[in-house]
């Protein structure tokens, strides 16, 4: 039913610098579901995600996106966010100066402030906060300090998870969370991403690899390429995906 789907995508098309790299994506998510997509570099993968969130670095020049019932592509970055967007950046940024605590309870208070809620108490504040980074093993020096000053990738992409926690966004997109990252923090990541998971929200995981799912097991796999999702299954296309490469797609996609 409609009124089932958390987001809806549908024949969206963007752009940058003039350039058409989205061609039409379609894409439905439920509450509950995870949603691993992948395809070669330069298929969209990433300008997908930032069209999402509001990047404005995009200009959508057709199609539409839904969240929720609500007008995804109408909204600003941060009400998108206040909506219960969240996306984990492939290269997390470094914000000097501001610190862990300071940044993530400015950020409670406002998704709390466009929900007409009342701010978190710096005690409720802190109680949640130590619940929280347990998810992630996240030490609390680091989490003291500022927004990933000095940080190592794994730990970088542990506070995005920790973010994420502190957020309980209702749909979670995972850009490339898996770069860069060594076994034991891709374990810590991926256990804290699966922790989070319930029947009232999602995951997009955008990824080149099967070894993440291993760990973040999707009910559904898309391919991307030139612009469009061209095949869509379940988690057994990531496992042929690994076996095959791409080119089978790119051929089969070619010659059509």
């Amino acid at each position: 039913m409609q009124e089932d789907i958390l987001l809806k995508v549908n024949d969206l098309h963007a752009a940058i610098d003039g350039r058409e790299i989205l061609k039409g994506i379609n894409l439905e998510v439920r509450p509950g579901e995870v949603h691993a997509i992948m395809g070669p570099n330069g298929s969209g993968k990433s300008t997908l995600s930032g069209v999402l969130a509001g990047d404005p670095r995009y200009t959508v020049t057709g199609g539409s996106a839904t969240f929720h019932g609500v007008d995804l592509l109408s909204l600003a970055p941060e009400n998108r966010s206040h909506e219960g967007l969240f996306l984990s950046f492939q290269y997390p940024v470094e914000i000097p100066g501001v610190s862990t605590v300071n940044f993530m309870r400015a950020a409670i208070n406002a998704k709390r402030a466009y929900l007409h809620e009342t701010p978190l108490s710096a005690g409720d504040f802190l109680k949640l906060m130590r619940q929280k980074r347990a998810i992630v093993e996240l030490d609390n020096k680091l989490a003291s300090r500022s927004v990933n000053e000095g940080f190592s990738g794994g730990e970088k992409k542990r506070n995005e998870i920790f973010q994420m926690a502190m957020l309980e966004p209702r749909l979670s997109i995972l850009d490339e969370t898996d770069s860069g990252l060594d076994i034991d923090a891709l374990r810590i990541v991926a256990g804290g991403v699966n922790k989070l998971k319930t029947t009232q929200n999602a995951t997009i995981v955008i990824t080149h690899y099967q070894r993440l799912l291993d760990y973040i097991r999707p009910d559904f796999v898309h391919i991307l390429y030139k612009g469009r999702i061209v095949h869509s299954g379940g988690p057994d296309l990531a496992l042929e995906l690994e076996e095959k490469g791409y080119d089978w797609i790119k051929q089969q996609v070619d010659n059509e």
